[in-house]
């Protein structure tokens, strides 16, 4: 007697649509990172999802399935851009940069999705640039609406794109800032872009550059939020597909190590393709971003992070040490959720958002408090889970240093830091 077993479909790469054969890393069952709780809520039934990464054998696109639909994910969101003084002046001088650079003028039309609280288009406005966000987060399109930022609650896709169109809205320039990565269905999102831009227009996009994020061991960028992981190679695959030309091409330190593209419509013959884009593509396919070789490596450091880290905390808390968080960034969220690390480990944390105080982190359930919460404590140790920022966080926390406190960062190596010097983690504490 034969007896049949059914296997599972394999998930398929949202770009090119083949099976997905290959893991990238598996994070295990988690939280939407973004999910923060009320207390009302920390006794009911809280929804954890694989969060079990792909590459794909054949464009190498980095994926995440949907396990869940964007509208519950981004109908009501906890994320504000305009409370990171850094990332505001990342803004302001994107906006300086593109206005010189390319002669925008009152004249000019530029749309931003994504656009958030209207952290960046602010500065468009305030040159007198006729602006228009999409944001499909209710919550925070009406704050930038607030701020007299003309804003869309919509989902961005070619429907959308088509709409604007009827309505004489094309765009001279297209910002898309991390917004790339949260899209599920990204070939509709990229043909929206194309929809949507006049045919000398512009389109720059901001995303986490996969290499970086390798190089780095930030596994903690990695969440149900973000669908895709974009190196240099697959989005220009993806953005030729939809007869879009990637023409230049920008490494910017934020979140841990980004990339700017600019593009423009393939026929488009005014701004010539730079060095600067060959010269990426090469050193790509040198380091093997071509072969599956390369995404087998990762996996195996992200479990070292995690012994280094509990290995850390639990000296320090056997030591009577006190520890708490600063931050909830959805990043600190897959950290602490992977690691098993909860209110036994890290007492609280803090976060300038107002939207989020008073409320728990998904899965570990640690609460969260306004900043002066720690000069209230006077914790031993403050781990910092936007370690992306941490020059800025560590500059505005440098009173600690008052009763001997440090801070722990967590990523890409666990490091203890007085403010001034960085000790590694293994020693004597």
């Amino acid at each position: 007697m034969t007896i049949l077993i059914h296997q599972p479909d394999l998930p398929k790469c949202r770009f090119c649509g083949i099976p997905l054969e290959t893991t990238f890393v598996d994070l295990g069952m988690q939280p939407l990172c973004e999910s923060f709780l009320r207390s009302d809520q920390l006794d009911q039934m809280e929804p954890f999802y694989p969060l079990h990464v792909y590459v794909c054998g054949n464009c190498f696109l980095v994926q995440l399935e949907e396990y869940v639909h964007p509208k519950e994910i981004f109908s009501e969101y906890a994320y504000f851009s305009s409370y990171s003084d850094s990332w505001l002046r990342h803004a302001k001088n994107y906006v300086d940069m593109m206005v010189s650079r390319f002669g925008l003028d009152e004249r000019s039309h530029v749309i931003e999705v994504g656009s958030n609280d209207g952290y960046l288009l602010q500065y468009f406005k305030h040159r007198g640039i006729p602006v228009l966000g999409v944001e499909p987060a209710a919550n925070v399109a009406e704050v930038a609406i607030g701020k007299g930022i003309p804003t869309l609650i919509q989902f961005f896709g070619p429907k959308v794109a088509q709409d604007l169109v009827g309505e004489d809205k094309m765009a001279d320039l297209i910002i898309g800032n991390n917004v790339l990565a949260h899209v599920p269905d990204l070939n509709g999102f990229v043909e929206g872009l194309r929809i949507l831009l006049k045919p000398l227009g512009i389109i720059t996009i901001e995303f986490p550059h996969l290499l970086k994020l390798m190089d780095g061991n930030e596994f903690d960028t990695i969440y149900h939020e973000h669908f895709s992981y974009f190196s240099f190679v697959t989005v220009e695959k993806v953005l030729a597909a939809h007869s879009l030309r990637i023409f230049n091409v920008e490494e910017l330190p934020t979140h841990g190590g980004s990339l700017r593209i600019y593009a423009c419509h393939s026929d488009n013959s005014s701004l010539p393709t730079t060095t600067r884009v060959d010269d990426l593509r090469a050193r790509e396919t040198r380091e093997g971003f071509l072969t599956l070789d390369k995404y087998h490596m990762f996996s195996e450091l992200v479990k070292e992070t995690k012994r280094s880290l509990l290995d850390l905390l639990i000296r320090l808390k056997r030591g009577g040490k006190s520890i708490v968080g600063y931050g909830a960034p959805g990043k600190g969220n897959t950290l602490l959720n992977y690691c098993g690390i909860r209110s036994d480990f890290i007492d609280y944390t803090v976060d300038l958002n107002p939207y989020k105080h008073g409320k728990f982190l998904p899965g570990s359930h640690i609460p969260i408090h306004p900043p002066d919460k720690i000069k209230e404590t006077k914790p031993n140790y403050i781990i910092i889970l936007p370690w992306n920022i941490k020059d800025e966080i560590i500059e505005q926390l440098s009173y600690i240093s008052d009763w001997g406190g440090k801070f722990i960062i967590p990523i890409p190596q666990v490091k203890i830091c007085d403010g001034d010097q960085i000790e590694e983690s293994n020693r004597s504490l």
